[in-house]
């Protein structure tokens, strides 16, 4: 086998788990009803299906002669750019209520130190 071969097999491989993964993002994107449910199928699913077709264009250059790695660019701006997009549009939703919101964190003074919380049997042991 040569490794112009071995390398048509990488892109097929590519090809094939990109739109795999692609084609999964727009399912969940159609199929769910809530804007935050709807949020994660395409920032999720699709950046990595997005990553994997431009890991094939990637290999296919280098397979033909011709090295781009203009891709790369690519890759790091979608990786960057797709959680915080998601992140404003979550806060959008959260923020006109069109979803419902999280509850309240209970209140805790010890989950950032090392002090072990105290139990109400143990504080009636202490006294």
């Amino acid at each position: 086998m040569t490794p112009q071969i071995i390398g048509t097999y990488f892109v097929c491989l590519s090809l094939i788990i990109g739109s795999g993964f692609v084609l999964v993002g727009v399912i969940g994107l159609l199929k769910f009803n809530d804007p935050m449910t709807r949020l994660h199928a395409p920032t999720k699913v699709g950046t990595v299906g997005i990553g994997m077709l431009l890991i094939a264009s990637i290999i296919h250059s280098f397979d033909i002669g011709e090295p781009s790695t203009h891709e790369l660019l690519i890759m790091g701006f979608l990786f960057v750019t797709a959680p915080i997009s998601a992140n404003f549009i979550a806060k959008v939703n959260i923020h006109r209520r069109a979803c419902d919101t999280p509850p309240e964190p209970p209140r805790d003074d010890t989950w950032s130190t090392l002090n072990a919380p105290v139990e109400d049997g143990d504080a009636v042991a202490q006294k």
